[in-house]
């Protein structure tokens, strides 16, 4: 029935580029509109939209019962473990089916006689999308500033609040990157700006609260495109931080927080490839910094002594198989998050020299250092998670390491931990590598007979690690038998920095024969059937998925496909397109002629070819401000061009939504209803 279905087909209009004496013609150019106006486009995604409806309706009545089990494994009533910060502590609560929460602060933790300081069900009535990314207490305790975005784009609106009165103030500071550091003197706030057209903030203002934005001064600007911006405030509340990062350099400029009115100042000359995270607690600035140290290195030094390297006092040397991943520090101890062959732990030290260990059981696990706002707090809060044990907040006591169970997600249903069982293995890419995979499947459901379905996951870019976390939804496909595995390629730091760089650039080949060469040998392992393997990826994870399935399309039965970056070397030579200066580092740039080769070979828009593909469902945002809509827009229409198979290829697009799918705790459950309906629907044995 779905088969007979007749797909949108796009006109084509050749769009000519050259550069480097060579030459690409784009049939399919005419898709990208900026302003998102253009009633042709429009009208395509609409009836892409109605394709994909159309070829999913024979299984709605799967995806809505997809649906309402993953929503009714959340708690309706929840709330968070109380933190303390300052004078109050601070909670956030959601009830029933409310998409949002609310948040609140009392004077105790036992949040008794709790005031109200934002409702976010009421801030979002009448959005299709709403995000709240700030929301940050004066220092006196009396004021609230807020930012939210009502479109996906990350443009965000920064409002004010007077917490006594419970009303708005009339400054209201729009195109901001959606942070907000107060100064010391509660009435000055700054705020980075952000180019319309790129979405880069580039700008750092200072605002004066009851005065118009108009009148708000520019403190700083950053004229090198490839670095992004970011603020912040020092452990010690005596400076403010604005960052500056580019994919292998960071830069960091300071001003006393007791005195916004002041310039901000460079705290080290900028160096090219010096990347290192700071901090500054009391008489002394610590630097987390790769430094002579490509898995980091822990230094510090005094104010008058950071700007010399040769004056940085060590505290912990670097190690050649262990990253170090952060820092937080407090009064009596700091905690240092280290990564070792795959697995996170955590190291306790003192400020004498004494440490220890602090770790957990399972085989393989995320955890990390939670909101610890309190720098004179006697325990850290961890949060941990593991492939088969829900998000957990820990407290840990920084003199013994014992630590206390403050809360766990609790799972609605006939949830066992004892029912599910997760794995580490290790598997020889070509090239001899040995690749990390995360595999958790029902104990009563899998024989290790190669019968199994499979869904692979993977991303491999920027360096950032896709750890093995709980997911009430997985549970779906895990308790209709199949087998979840994460697949920590080359391009993140999984094993350290130096698996990071050897997946991007001119080693980005890296990150797909991993991914490649794990679904071969699961499938040899018989962790899953060879006729049933699915893979899913998002963004960087996106265009993954499409170099993998240009490269190896018999492996695969099923695509999930996510705000995609498909069209690569298209975008990397257009820099008005948002973030692209900023990805030199990690892609190459392709206005040099050895960059633009190396893109040239893997970019999956420019290596579609004539033969049969997996079945696709591509999805995106209409909003996007990561991966523009057009590029899997073009991408789709380019491979049904191409393809020479009858396998389903859909495209969903959002058009009230951006780079992060839908907005609130139950809506974006209906994305990955879709993706597993479309997946369970292509089994021989599809059931319910």
């Amino acid at each position: 029935m779905t088969k007979a279905l007749t797909p949108p087909v796009a006109k084509k209009v050749p769009h000519q580029m050259e550069i480097h004496g060579h030459q690409r013609t784009d049939n399919y150019y005419w898709m990208r509109d900026d302003k998102r106006q253009n009633e042709e486009i429009l009208a395509h995604l609409k009836a892409e939209n109605e394709y994909c409806e159309a070829v999913m309706k024979p299984h709605t009545a799967l995806q809505s019962k997809l649906f309402e089990e993953m929503k009714g494994r959340i708690v309706k009533d929840d709330s968070s473990v109380p933190v303390k910060d300052g004078h109050y502590w601070y909670t956030n609560e959601v009830s029933g089916e409310e998409e949002y929460g609310r948040h609140y602060r009392a004077l105790n933790e036992k949040m008794e006689n709790k005031e109200l300081l934002l409702d976010v069900n009421e801030l979002a009535k009448g959005h299709e999308f709403y995000e709240l990314a700030e929301l940050i207490v004066s220092p006196d305790d009396a004021l609230l500033a807020y930012c939210e975005d009502i479109d996906g784009r990350r443009i965000y609106t920064a409002r004010f609040k007077d917490i006594a009165t419970g009303k708005l103030l009339d400054d209201v500071l729009l195109e901001t990157e959606g942070q907000i550091v107060w100064g010391n003197d509660n009435k000055s706030v700054f705020y980075v700006k952000k180019d319309l057209q790129t979405l880069l903030g580039f700008q750092v203002y200072r605002h004066i609260l009851g005065t118009p934005q108009s009148e708000d001064v520019l403190v700083y600007e950053e004229q090198d495109r490839q670095f992004y911006m970011g603020l912040g405030k020092s452990r010690d509340e005596s400076e403010i931080f604005i960052y500056l990062s580019a994919t292998e350099t960071s830069d960091v400029l300071y001003l006393d927080a007791n005195q916004p009115l002041g310039e901000f100042k460079r705290l080290l000359a900028r160096q090219e490839g010096h990347e290192y995270g700071l901090e500054k607690f009391g008489d002394y600035y610590y630097l987390l910094s790769n430094s002579d140290a490509k898995n980091f290195r822990l230094v510090r030094a005094s104010a008058d002594a950071i700007n010399d390297p040769s004056k940085w006092e060590e505290v912990i040397a670097h190690r050649e198989h262990v990253l170090l991943e952060g820092l937080e520090l407090f009064d009596s101890h700091f905690v240092i998050t280290e990564r070792e062959k795959g697995q996170i732990r955590f190291v306790i030290h003192d400020y004498h020299g004494a440490s220890y260990q602090l770790g957990f059981e399972d085989e393989c696990y995320y955890a990390g250092v939670a909101y610890n706002p309190e720098s004179s707090a006697t325990s850290v809060r961890i949060s941990y998670s593991s492939l088969t044990t829900p998000s957990s907040i820990f407290e840990c006591d920084l003199v013994t390491g014992k630590k206390t169970l403050k809360k766990q997600m609790k799972v609605l249903g006939d949830f066992n931990p004892s029912d599910y069982a997760s794995e580490r293995v290790h598997i020889r890419a070509r090239d001899g590598e040995e690749i990390p995979a995360s595999i958790v499947y029902r104990k009563s459901l899998f024989n290790k007979d190669g019968t199994n379905p499979l869904l692979q996951y993977g991303y491999g870019a920027y360096g950032y690690t896709i750890d093995p976390i709980f997911s009430s939804s997985t549970l779906s496909l895990l308790d209709r038998g199949f087998v979840y595995v994460i697949a920590h390629i080359r391009g993140s730091e999984m094993l350290g920095r130096r698996w990071y760089e050897h997946g991007k650039k001119a080693h980005k080949e890296n990150s797909f024969n991993d991914f490649v060469d794990v679904t071969r040998a699961l499938v040899d392992m018989q962790y899953g059937a060879a006729d049933k393997i699915f893979a899913s990826g998002g963004s960087a994870g996106g265009l993954l998925m499409g170099a993998v399935i240009n490269q190896a399309p018999e492996l695969y039965l099923g695509i999930g496909c996510h705000v995609p970056f498909l069209d690569v070397l298209t975008t990397m030579l257009d820099e008005t397109i948002p973030l692209t200066t900023n990805e030199y580092d990690e892609w190459g740039n392709p206005n040099e002629k050895e960059y633009y080769d190396v893109i040239l070979s893997y970019s999956p828009y420019d290596n579609l070819e004539a033969k049969d593909y997996p079945n696709i469902l591509v999805t995106t945002g209409l909003h996007d401000s990561q991966v523009q809509y057009w590029e899997p827009m073009k991408w789709v229409a380019k491979l049904r061009e191409f393809k020479t198979d009858e396998n389903l290829l859909v495209l969903k697009t959002d058009m009230d939504s951006g780079h992060g799918g839908a907005s609130g705790r139950f809506k974006s459950l209906h994305e990955k209803a879709l993706e597993m309906a479309f997946f369970i629907s292509l089994l021989p044995e599809a059931t319910s």
